[in-house]
């Protein structure tokens, strides 16, 4: 929803690909309509190299849930049945009261190994296994969910990794635009049952960040103020402290976490701000980009981190790094080794174009997916072919693209976003070495295999700013989730759910981390019980992932796709 007056010639030059997935008359207009797809929970698989024919679905009952109310399941119970606690995914003849996983975390990312941990070829049977709706005026979401441990949910007075995963989330009103006043919700991993909201107001688009800020050994939660400014919540949804500075690039832009002066303290970071961990305004430099993911990487060889809001690059001091200054606009940036040196590179997304620069702001290449605009969106890298090298996935209005580092496309998919800033991810379901794309668009929820063939697709709706679907092990039941979210921001009707999580039927997809921080997620930013690092790994040179999920063995140790070759 990125430029809300011209919706309209938008959305009739996009009217015949509409026409192509979902029935007319379920997008375009504001006479209130309910979507084809508003109030249901199915599931359509599609086997791989088939057409997709969104009329004609296969669908799975939602687990413990009424499939087209969309209400909150689960009782507390493991929906598929089993009610035998945890399960890790330990080794042969490995005992979990002896040498099995810990309840805490032992694994700094200096350890990262292969894994072997698999799943049947076959293993991708996805089905809802909740769904939660918020209450009238509080049902939409458009930003992505988080992912921590939050709650003692096995009574042993500690929260920690044998505890169910929580999910926060914010929801609010339809209001058609991304600044109403709403709510901060925490839910949880297992059932979507709802825990509780803060009572302190958030902003409707802005994307919160988790981690422990204070050294306490919790995560504590920052989020966007409905009127402005940076607040901070303890893990119980208290608050714990509003900033004194506003925030002039809050609208519809993500928080981020770091040491960025490698002291032992958290910084803040969102839009061109920087704030300690208690919400005193350090500096403000550059634009005050709304729109925006702002990151925070060692670029340039130095101790402490650069802070890169969009092609505005700063050191940890504030003081000039490069100024790109090309943007014109909303630009999102992200960092991972794209060439054959150990040096990373600056991977940007205008609004006209995709553009590679070297670590210092030389210019590689720049291209436009298709010839098309409105670019300006959220990317992701990861080893989508196996090749043990890093594509991107790109999104654009009109198609979803996995890119070789070169920008040579691996493959290119329909999709249907002209409104829309929304990115993608991705996470290699069954352990094969070749990961699978997942993407959000206005109308869909798409699972793409390594050659672009659909292999999921589920009805949602969304506006679309700058969300994407999130993977995580959401009920540590030793089995990844996606966790997307729904809104009818742009299209009207009833929204089909505000939060669903999907699993595979039989949960068989492999383990994944059981937290997901922050917009500008990389693995290496946090650990996984929410602390966050005061050297951060240089996730180029071990995973070489941005906004994907890695899968981690039985033991909790993380895997890494093979280094760059």
């Amino acid at each position: 929803m990125s430029d809300d007056t011209s919706y309209w010639t938008r959305c009739w030059t996009w009217y015949w690909l509409a026409a192509l997935l979902v029935p007319v008359g379920s997008g375009c207009g504001d006479d209130g309509g309910e979507s084809a797809s508003a109030g249901s929970t199915a599931i359509t698989t599609v086997s791989p190299g088939t057409e997709t024919d969104p009329s004609v679905p296969t669908t799975s009952a939602a687990s413990g849930s009424d499939a087209s109310t969309g209400a909150i399941s689960g009782t507390g119970a493991d929906s598929s049945g089993d009610s035998g606690g945890l399960k890790f995914d330990l080794p042969p003849g490995q005992d979990l009261g002896t040498q099995g996983p810990t309840c805490k975390v032992v694994d700094d990312m200096d350890a990262v190994g292969d894994c072997t941990d698999k799943a049947p070829p076959d293993a991708f049977e996805p089905e809802p296994q909740w769904t939660f709706m918020g209450p009238p005026g509080f049902e939409h979401c458009i930003v992505m969910p988080l992912v921590a441990n939050l709650t003692d949910d096995n009574d042993d007075g500690e929260i920690d990794l044998c505890d169910v995963p929580d999910v926060v989330v914010v929801a609010g009103p339809d209001q058609g635009s991304d600044t109403p006043p709403s709510r901060l919700y925490l839910l949880d991993g297992l059932t979507g049952a709802e825990h509780g909201y803060a009572a302190e107001l958030v902003q409707f688009g802005g994307t919160p960040a988790l981690g422990d800020i204070d050294a306490d050994g919790l995560p504590e939660i920052v989020a966007l103020s409905a009127d402005a400014h940076l607040v901070a919540f303890e893990h119980d949804l208290t608050l714990k402290w509003k900033s004194a500075a506003t925030v002039p690039g809050a609208q519809s832009s993500a928080v981020g976490l770091a040491d960025v002066d490698h002291d032992g303290d958290v910084e803040i970071f969102v839009s061109n701000q920087l704030f300690d961990h208690l919400g005193a305004e350090l500096w403000a430099k550059g634009p005050a980009s709304i729109y925006s993911a702002t990151m925070a990487a060692d670029i340039d060889g130095v101790p402490g981190l650069e802070i890169l809001n969009g092609d505005f690059v700063v050191h940890a001091d504030g003081s000039d790094y490069l100024n790109l200054g090309g943007g014109g606009g909303w630009v999102h940036a992200q960092v991972a080794n794209l060439d054959d040196d150990a040096l990373p590179e600056l991977l940007l997304a205008y609004g006209d174009r995709v553009a590679l620069h070297q670590h210092d702001g030389a210019p590689v290449w720049s291209f436009a997916p298709g010839g098309q605009g409105d670019l300006n969106r959220p990317i992701n890298i990861h080893d989508f072919d196996g090749d043990t090298r890093a594509e991107f996935g790109v999104s654009a209005p009109g198609s979803y693209g996995v890119y070789e580092a070169d920008k040579t496309p691996l493959w290119e998919a329909m999709i249907l976003d002209p409104s829309g800033q929304a990115g993608g991810t991705a996470f290699d379901f069954i352990g094969g070495g070749k990961a699978q794309a997942v993407y959000a668009d206005e109308y869909n929820v798409w699972v793409f295999d390594d050659l672009g063939a659909p292999l999921m697709n589920t009805p949602h709706l969304s506006g679309t700013i700058i969300e994407y679907p999130v993977i995580a092990d959401i009920d540590n039941d030793g089995s990844s989730e996606i966790l997307v979210v729904s809104n009818t921001v742009l299209h009207g009707g009833m929204v089909p759910f505000t939060v669903q999580a999907v699993r595979d039927i039989e949960d068989r997809w492999v383990q994944g981390r059981r937290i997901w921080n922050q917009h500008t997620y990389h693995v290496t930013n946090v650990r996984e019980d929410g602390t966050i690092p005061q050297v951060e790994p240089k996730h180029w040179e071990l995973l070489n992932t941005f906004r994907t999920q890695a899968q981690i063995s039985g033991s909790g140790g993380v895997c890494q796709p093979p280094p760059p070759g």
